[in-house]
């Protein structure tokens, strides 16, 4: 940070919290919960404008196909509207040291939003008017926003933010604006904060395809990644029908590529994602409901249906016309009417194959997510061989971590379906409660 941004920079509050949760995912949200519950005071820091993290983007849940958002959005509300739970949005983790034996000493950064939080209904006359379009991360760039946008439709908080690199100055918004509430003059803020114990709950990366130049994501407009597919499946999703992205057209052909990024070497990630075989199938019965007509293969290196009633999914997409092929895909071409050609070694016929199709979608890996680990100045958060982080007595205590008085929740342990991350919030505020009455 430069000296001009230190003298803007203002030490808003000293407050003290029992529990610090970082990440206000699935599994923050669910330990948060849990324990403000108990009667502890949490603090939820999140660095994205909205709390719910990836599930709250997804269309259904396997193997029950649940409505994602219809399961997450009144946990997000409860977070919310929780008594004893303060959210910081837009804020990141800088420094956390141990204060003594009993606290912690953090301080955060927290982002302007240029809107007064207090004073936004969430009308979007703002958006309305403003001459800026830009891509739409949130919808993973299958469409675009306005400089000044509220992230997707079950945002929480309903609360707009400009994107200021984006945005032209032009005040369109601000003239706009019933409330008065855009403040061009907000500043990055520092908090220091003191908590007696914290929970990881970090999540992780998505696997980005564009480093494996042999399937052509970011060159072919028809090779999209998983989440994409699941925005154009997704009840908020930004078309009404599911398009190839290159001319709108609805897909009759589609393929899925398994393990794009996971269980291989060549690409730094020689683990299983834990998902993807089954997301991929609960997609793929998704789009034979949406597209009756439409041809569904998947290729697939081996089938992970390891869960409740997972394989009992897998052969009901098989039996509701869903074609799944054993042979890794080796190379993917284009032709001049957008269409792909996959080459593969079909392990059936044990040949050399190709097949057209005109929409691929690559299920993507799971990578770890281990940014917080530079937070920690006293004492180090050890991560495992693969970069999450490490449990050092994994059976009697998943949620330890080698930090005394840290715990670790969901995803930043590794990849895990919805269920798995749920039972490990739920072990985390479970040992967090025990640390701390320990402490008392």
């Amino acid at each position: 940070m430069t000296d001009n941004q230190n003298a803007a920079a203002t030490c808003l509050d000293e407050t003290r919290f029992d529990v610090m949760v970082i990440g206000a995912g699935i599994a923050g949200a669910e330990s948060a919960l849990k324990l403000g519950d108990m009667g502890y005071k949490v603090l939820l820091v999140e660095k994205e404008p909205s709390i719910g993290g990836k599930m709250i983007l997804l269309s259904k849940v396997f193997p029950t196909l649940d409505c994602a958002a219809c399961i997450t959005t009144p946990k997000v509300s409860e977070t919310a509207r929780h008594p004893n739970i303060t959210i910081h949005t837009l804020t990141e983790v800088e420094t956390i040291h141990r204060n003594g034996d009993r606290h912690f000493s953090v301080q955060l950064k927290k982002k302007p939003r240029y809107v007064v939080e207090k004073d936004c209904t969430g009308c979007q006359e703002c958006e309305a008017v403003c001459p800026v379009i830009t891509k739409d991360q949130f919808q993973f760039n299958l469409t675009a926003r306005k400089a000044v946008y509220i992230p997707f439709n079950i945002a929480n908080p309903r609360i707009a933010l400009i994107d200021i690199d984006n945005c032209m100055l032009c005040g369109a918004c601000e003239k706009a604006c019933p409330s008065g509430c855009i403040d061009f003059t907000q500043k990055e803020q520092q908090l220091q904060i003191t908590a007696k114990s914290i929970i990881v709950a970090t999540g992780f990366k998505l696997f980005d395809p564009i480093s494996i130049e042999r399937y052509g994501y970011g060159r072919y407009k028809n090779v999209i990644t998983s989440m994409q597919m699941e925005r154009e499946l997704a009840p908020t999703r930004p078309f009404n029908n599911v398009l190839r992205p290159s001319d709108g057209k609805i897909p009759d052909k589609i393929a899925y590529v398994f393990c794009t990024g996971s269980r291989d070497h060549t690409v730094g990630n020689p683990i299983c994602s834990q998902v993807c075989c089954m997301y991929s199938t609960k997609q793929a019965q998704l789009l034979m409901g949406a597209l009756p007509m439409a041809d569904i293969s998947l290729y697939y290196i081996n089938i992970r249906a390891f869960g409740k009633g997972y394989n009992e999914f897998y052969l009901q997409a098989k039996d509701m016309g869903a074609n799944y092929v054993k042979g890794k895909i080796g190379k993917i071409t284009e032709k001049e009417n957008g269409n792909l050609i996959l080459r593969f070694e079909d392990i059936a016929t044990g040949k050399v194959t190709e097949r057209e199709h005109d929409l691929v979608v690559l299920s993507v890996g799971l990578l770890a997510n281990p940014a917080i680990v530079k937070a920690f100045k006293d004492e180090k958060l050890e991560l495992d061989a693969i970069n999450y982080v490490q449990q050092p007595n994994m059976l009697q205590s998943p949620a330890q971590t080698s930090i005394e008085g840290v715990f670790v929740a969901g995803t930043a342990t590794g990849p895990m379906d919805i269920p798995d991350t749920i039972m490990s919030a739920g072990a985390a505020a479970t040992e967090t409660s025990s640390y701390l009455t320990r402490l008392s």
